[in-house]
């Protein structure tokens, strides 16, 4: 036991707070997963002007 402590205090902390960032950038990396399935969608629709002197905003 007296030697696992130091090892705990050597790499618990950076553990700790990679387990941290990775779950923020999991949430972050999930958003943008569904952003760009998203964006395959809504490229799809006819969203352009069949007449020219009508424009439509999306």
């Amino acid at each position: 036991m007296e030697q696992l402590l130091p090892f705990l205090q050597d790499y618990g902390f950076p553990v700790v707070i990679t387990f941290y960032l990775l779950h923020r950038i999991e949430v972050k990396l999930d958003t943008l997963n569904q952003s760009i399935l998203m964006l395959s969608e809504r490229m799809a629709e006819p969203t352009y002007a069949t007449d020219l002197n009508t424009k439509k905003t999306v």
